[in-house]
């Protein structure tokens, strides 16, 4: 099976993104912070578009790429899922999560 060179390319800065600025979210003594997404369709509930990604506004909350059933605590809005008030710190899981980390479905979420 192929995989489009374009959803390759698109699915790849989604993970260098998530990798790059999650940790700015899960330090942060707030909470979860909502962070640019990567554009795929419509924006999720509380982001705008801008040019190929979707910016987080006043009222956002912290989303990611939805894969299959998005994580616990978390709701589908479009393309992606958004963390609802209880919402962990959530990545892709490429095989096993790391340590500190639990799976749930497609995802790793921060223990």
């Amino acid at each position: 099976m192929t995989v489009p060179v374009r959803l390759l390319n698109r699915t790849l800065q989604s993970l260098l993104l998530i990798v790059w600025l999650v940790p700015l979210g899960a330090f942060a003594q707030s909470g979860l912070q909502p962070l640019p997404l990567v554009k795929l369709g419509t924006c999720p509930s509380g982001y705008s578009t801008s040019g190929e990604y979707c910016v987080p506004g006043k009222q956002a909350r912290f989303a990611l790429e939805k894969r299959g059933n998005c994580p616990s605590g978390y709701f589908t809005s479009g393309a992606y899922c958004v963390a609802g008030s209880n919402g962990r710190v959530a990545i892709p899981r490429v095989g096993s999560c790391p340590p500190g980390w639990s799976t749930s479905g497609n995802y790793c979420l921060r223990r």
